[in-house]
């Protein structure tokens, strides 16, 4: 376990961008909340619900952790 730690620190310092935390999004939630707005927004394409993604995480200082799915559902709507 003390490996882990050691060998997972300079990577999540280093590849910031590339480094996905266990606090973050996971890939559950994630593909629950494309569902969720291909269901809402069946004419918008997986690309322009990512893009707007993206953008709501740019409004919220660069994170999603901490914003329910509903939430992020809401705000990723009005951009779509």
């Amino acid at each position: 376990e003390n490996f882990l730690q050691k060998t997972s620190a300079p990577f999540s310092t280093n590849s910031y961008d590339a480094f996905i935390s266990p606090n973050t999004l996971n890939l559950s939630s994630f593909t629950k909340l494309m569902k969720k707005l291909q269901e809402i927004h069946p004419e918008a394409s997986r690309d322009k619900i990512v893009d707007a993604l993206l953008e709501v995480r740019k409004n919220n200082k660069g994170i999603l952790s901490g914003l329910s799915i509903n939430s992020i559902v809401e705000r990723t709507s009005v951009i779509l």
